[in-house]
């Protein structure tokens, strides 16, 4: 009889302990209306950069961010959302870019010239950050194999109508260089401010 009555509230505080993680997992998948999240406005979207890798992603409906420059070449658009200092002595710069012709753009002039670059395919290894004022123009940062530090565009490009993230890194420029030029592909340069990390 004891036996039983162990059994039988072992079962209900399984029960329990089973509807209330239940309850938790969905109060914590529960979307909602969106409150507080900023909307999309012509003159600022963007899609939210990656963190660390090399991959993009494509969207039609950026969110919105600041952008600190934005340059057109035909249908491409590409805009620089932040240019920062980092702590490990080389500037992260990233953004997005967005195809607005009605074709698949195709990356491929963006990946450089040289030839341990090509085997970046569809990248952001051809950028370079160029400080007019000190003269120096500042490569892409690669590791040891010539992989660039930077965006491989997923399948090459970006679709028509869509918008991709993008990021490269570079040395950085001596502490007094505050302004350079983002040039890439046959964009046209786009000038940043640098910030502290």
């Amino acid at each position: 009889m004891f036996l039983r009555r162990t059994m039988k509230g072992r079962r209900a505080l399984s029960a329990v302990a089973i509807t209330t993680g239940l309850l938790l997992t969905v109060a914590g998948c529960g979307g909602g209306g969106g409150g507080g999240k900023p909307s999309a406005t012509n003159s600022s979207a963007k899609s939210t950069a990656g963190a660390g890798g090399s991959g993009s992603q494509q969207s039609s409906a950026p969110p919105a961010d600041k952008v600190l420059v934005e340059v057109k070449s035909g249908d491409i658009t590409l805009s620089v959302t932040s240019a920062v200092r980092d702590q490990g002595g080389f500037v992260t710069v990233s953004g997005t870019v967005t195809n607005n012709g009605g074709q698949f753009w195709i990356a491929s002039n963006w990946r450089g010239d040289e030839r341990e670059l090509s085997r970046n395919g569809a990248s952001l290894a051809g950028a370079a950050l160029i400080d007019s004022t000190g003269k120096k123009k500042y490569l892409v940062l690669r590791d040891t194999q010539g992989r660039c530090l930077c965006t491989k565009f997923d399948g090459g490009g970006v679709a028509a109508g869509k918008s991709a993230d993008w990021f490269a890194q570079f040395p950085a420029p001596p502490e007094g260089t505050t302004k350079v030029d983002f040039q890439v592909g046959s964009m046209p340069p786009a000038p940043i401010n640098l910030s502290q990390g």
